[in-house]
């Protein structure tokens, strides 16, 4: 049980201060409007930050329903299938992570476009990804420095600073993460005088320090639109991070 808690409380957000959190924020009245309407919401965090970074990059110009399809077809193309006959049917594949997800050093030198028929481009940034945590097995575990993650993500080829961000927020759970060029955020925050720059988001945001990541939460759950694509459902842009993804 208490491995089981141990990994339920960061998942869930269970040891954050909402009371703290409100007040912090409350120097931005549009925001406080937005955090008295939702109190208590946190930040989810992620089973495994690999996961969560390379289904941010799977996800990317595509449904909720296709990325759902191209993760399932990683699992199914890279995980070890079930072989006692006597299992009932369920689950059809045990991965060889402890988690649910192939490790870094499967995808490292897998050629994922070819398998799952995607852009090249898009595979080649979640194989680079792969090579880059198989090398630093920590790179992406809670509680790392946020800024550093962060600028080691940068530096891999496709992976831009609102990708960067959103892992920061999600797989680091780092309590003021933003990523500003996000354009749910962006929708979010406008009130009918158009939405702001990715600048002007940046500027506002010191405000919130340093629960930005929170901000980010009520500002994705009040944007109130059906879930069009991958983007609305993570927070995430709808397009690739220029051209060094590709289209």
């Amino acid at each position: 049980m208490p491995a089981v808690l141990a990994r339920l409380r960061p998942m869930f957000d269970c040891d954050a201060d909402p009371a703290a959190i409100r007040m912090g924020l409350a120097e931005d009245p549009r925001l406080a409007r937005r955090v008295a309407a939702r109190p208590g919401l946190r930040a989810p965090g992620a089973w495994d930050g690999f996961e969560l970074a390379a289904r941010a990059i799977l996800g990317q110009q595509v449904s909720v329903a296709a990325a759902t399809r191209l993760a399932g077809r990683l699992v199914a193309a890279f995980g070890a299938p079930l072989t006692d006959p006597t299992d009932p049917p369920g689950p059809s594949h045990v991965l060889p992570s402890s988690d649910v997800f192939p490790t870094p050093e499967r995808l490292a030198g897998a050629d994922i476009a070819a398998v799952l028929g995607m852009p090249r481009a898009r595979g080649e940034v979640v194989r680079t990804l792969a090579a880059a945590v198989a090398e630093a097995p920590g790179l992406l575990a809670p509680g790392q420095p946020p800024e550093a993650v962060v600028a080691a993500l940068r530096r891999l080829r496709g992976i831009g600073d609102w990708t960067a961000q959103y892992i920061a927020l999600r797989a680091l759970r780092a309590p003021d993460a933003l990523p500003a060029g996000n354009l749910a955020l962006l929708r979010a925050l406008d009130d009918g005088g158009g939405r702001p720059s990715s600048a002007g988001l940046l500027a506002r945001s010191q405000a919130w320090r340093p629960w930005r990541s929170y901000a980010v939460l009520h500002l994705w759950a009040s944007e109130g639109r059906p879930e069009r694509n991958s983007a609305a459902r993570t927070g995430m842009r709808p397009r690739p991070e220029g051209a060094r993804v590709g289209a």
